[in-house]
């Protein structure tokens, strides 16, 4: 029996399938008599629907239907729901406007979908799509994140004035302007966190279809989780029981947050099912995917540091305004309130804190959690704030740090916004980090290539963030007569690597061999609950579940090994895989203790268990970022690149460093390339197109130096923390930072991402 335990560095198994191509995405399923949906989409920010003029393609080739807003009115089909509404500060409740599947009345940006088209083909389904009459009255649009919350913008909501769906707040408001008033320093800092799309490679895409025995309807959706989705169908859509629906998802091409959600599209496609009695599919093209798909980061943030001469930080104030898009997200409000917010003192002892937040409607697409969902912005403004500060009273970025660390002995700490760390080693990673980068002889380097006319810098970013809390997890543990484990989870695998790792923790607890493990996912007929999977939760939560529900097998199989053994109860242990007579050499493997219990098709044991975080994991690190510009060019040039980070304990050394590496492509490609980019005046995205956006390809990323510092959690029954996004919250900081190092000499204090050759050199050149 092969140990690939926790801690080992398996090679993942679902490789075996994926490199033979034989994964199963949405694309490779076909139902039976299935018909293809076409969406018709606005070429407009913001317009009055006049006319759909359905007689326009009455006679076009093989068309089966078309469907507008007023269709699904007409048969009461509710309005995609937002479930993270907040209060405003006065204790009122935020803007909530309806969000039709298919527009009614207006478009609200570039891409908003007013018709469903579906055809026999594609083609056909694409044709009548072009033909298809829509006279729309053009309106004023506004999509600058900080302009359009303004009296004197285009309104995008009647019910939203100055389009401000809320004002909302968090921290100790007096004792932070105290704070201010005895500091010797108030250090400010305006920044922009830029908006990108989530471009998986995988677009959205979705089968519905109606169950032929039941009349119920069928989701096949590439997804992150199948039980939310049918929730909010059950509850917001159809309004019937979420036994009333199935979803089902299947290998998922990654998602990083956008395929969480319940998209409009979806709606739609059940709806149309259900009125022509055939499976109707739709896959998102890729020029949909930029106009359609959920956005991510945008906000505009205006930072005040109170710090003393000696470099204490003393208080924080922050005031936000993050760009909403069009319509509300599920989970939108959430994420530039409660889930970043409270990151922002990072990993210092800021004894106070006060932050407001505007969200704010724009004719842009709708923006909510992207690969991090609120921490990576927090953690790019303090990260940036402490290098900025650090320079304006001439003190060493790291010295700053460190005269500002929460102490390893302070642990568990409560910070300024109430949220209690349960461990960290900060001071103790970063001096890792730059004795590993070679940190301190770094100038020596900078004068290497100021000979050759470049200009090189060298950035840090310390990071926390905060995951793998939340909602319950459950496990359950099928085995048949030949001692066969089946995993029942309701998490969703978009890439991660989870069939590798609860193999490896399922043989950890049982000692059993991966070829004796299956893993059923994506089903809600057979999966009973899940949370899915977002926030890095899916390892450290289902993992503990899966690790709860093993121990309790292993208590129900040792009374049945009692019996095959003839002994008692309490002199039957279990190690690696076999229960054991204490004291003897008698012993029975798992698999016979299960052929004992049932030979035929009935299972031998069923056991499921569930894992609720009390509270979240605190995963946390140091980036230190090292590079060289070219001033005639603006190009940049990554030399080095060291990440030491503290994940707790770890189920797999390979998969984690897989993530981290993922992630810091991800943060720098916000920090260098991505530059999602509206027209002012007429609302049209501008990087509608891989000619038009950049996204970050193989010479672009370093070789990356990765290092652990084991801290176990103490919040997490397995001691480990959440590690999906880890990555993408330190490193654009680290790269910015490591910038405006380099432009420091040419009297450069500050640059907003995206970091583009165009931008960088025409600052190299003032």
């Amino acid at each position: 029996m092969e140990k690939f335990g926790i801690g080992q560095s398996v090679t993942r198994v679902e490789d075996h399938r994926f490199t033979r191509g034989e994964g199963q995405y949405i694309e490779d399923i076909n139902l039976e008599n299935e018909t293809v949906g076409v969406f018709v989409r606005s070429p407009h920010a913001h317009a009055r629907i006049l006319e759909i003029d359905k007689s326009s393609i009455a006679d076009a080739p093989g068309v089966l239907a078309i469907y507008t807003g007023e269709d699904l009115r007409a048969d009461n089909i509710g309005d995609v729901p937002c479930g993270a509404l907040v209060e405003n500060i006065d204790g009122t409740p935020c803007a909530n406007p309806s969000r039709p599947a298919l527009a009614l009345e207006r478009v609200r940006h570039v891409g908003d979908a007013v018709a469903l088209i579906v055809a026999e083909t594609r083609q056909q389904a694409l044709d009548a799509a072009e033909q298809l009459w829509v006279d729309y009255n053009i309106l004023d649009a506004t999509v600058d994140t900080a302009a359009s919350l303004s009296e004197s913008a285009p309104q995008v909501w009647d019910e939203a004035p100055a389009n401000r769906c809320f004002h909302w707040h968090s921290g100790k408001q007096t004792e932070t302007e105290v704070a201010f008033a005895a500091a010797d320093n108030i250090v400010e800092l305006e920044l922009v966190n830029n908006r990108v799309i989530p471009t998986s490679m995988e677009t959205r895409g979705a089968i519905a279809d109606v169950e032929a025995e039941s009349g119920r309807l069928v989701l096949h959706v590439s997804c992150q989780g199948v039980h939310l989705l049918r929730r909010l169908l059950a509850e917001a859509i159809f309004n019937c029981a979420p036994e009333d629906i199935l979803v089902k998802c299947y290998d998922v091409g990654g998602g990083f947050g956008m395929k969480i959600f319940l998209f409009p599209e979806y709606v739609a496609l059940l709806y149309a099912t259900r009125k022509l009695s055939r499976p109707v599919k739709w896959i998102s093209e890729r020029s949909e995917a930029f106009t359609a798909d959920s956005h991510g980061r945008d906000h505009v943030s205006k930072l005040k540091l109170a710090v003393s001469n000696d470099g204490k930080m003393l208080g924080l104030k922050v005031e936000t305004i993050a760009n909403l898009g069009a319509y509300l997200s599920n989970f939108a409000p959430f994420v530039p309130t409660a889930a970043g917010v409270s990151m922002l003192v990072g990993c210092y002892a800021i004894p106070t804190a006060h932050v407001e937040v505007h969200g704010v409607f724009t004719n842009t697409a709708p923006v909510d959690a992207y690969r991090g969902a609120g921490r990576p912005e927090a953690i790019y403004a303090i990260e940036r704030l402490i290098d900025y500060a650090a320079q304006e009273i001439s003190l060493a970025p790291d010295e700053m740090r460190r005269r500002n660390f929460i102490p390893a002995e302070s642990m568990p700490y409560t910070t300024a916004f109430d949220l209690k760390y349960d461990s960290g080693e900060f001071e103790q990673h970063m001096e890792q980090a730059l004795e590993v980068s070679g940190w301190h002889s770094f100038s020596q380097r900078k004068q290497a290539s100021a000979a050759q006319g470049k200009l090189r810098g060298i950035g840090l970013a310390c990071y926390i963030e905060r995951c793998a809390g939340g909602a319950p997890e459950q496990a359950r543990l099928a085995v048949d007569s030949e001692g066969h484990i089946t995993l029942y989870i309701g998490t969703m695998s978009n890439g991660q690597g989870h069939e590798t790792a609860f193999r490896q923790i399922l043989n950890e607890r049982l000692g059993v061999d991966f070829d004796d493990i299956s893993i059923v996912q994506g089903d809600s007929d057979r999966v009973e609950s899940g949370g899915g999977t977002m926030g890095s939760r899916s390892v450290p939560v289902g993992g503990a579940a899966i690790s709860a529900a093993a121990e309790k097998l292993i208590e129900t199989a040792r009374v049945k090994a009692a019996d095959l053994l003839e002994a008692a109860i309490a002199d039957i242990d279990f190690e690696q895989g076999k229960f054991l007579i204490v004291g003897t050499d008698r012993s029975a493997s798992f698999k016979q203790v299960a052929a004992s219990v049932s030979t035929g098709d009935e299972l031998s044991f069923d056991e499921k268990d569930s894992f609720a975080p009390g509270e979240a994991t605190y995963p946390n690190g140091s980036h230190v970022c090292e590079l060289e510009i070219d001033p005639a060019t603006g190009t940049i040039e990554i030399l080095d690149y060291t990440v030491v980070d503290d994940f707790g304990k770890v189920i797999n050394p390979l998969l984690l460093e897989g993530q981290v590496h993922g992630g810091i492509g991800q943060g720098l490609g916000q920090a260098l390339l991505e530059c999602c980019a509206y027209e002012a005046e007429s609302g049209q995205l501008l990087s509608a197109s891989f000619m038009d956006y950049t996204m970050p390809r193989a010479d672009d990323l370093p070789a990356i130096r990765f290092q652990r510092r084991e801290v176990p959690c103490t919040t997490n029954p397995l001691g480990i923390k959440g590690a999906g996004e880890a990555g993408a919250i330190g490193a654009p900081p680290a790269i910015v930072n490591a910038v405006v190092n380099a432009l420091a000499e040419r009297g450069i204090n500050h640059v907003d991402m995206p970091l583009t050759p165009n931008r960088v050199w025409r600052l190299a050149t003032a």
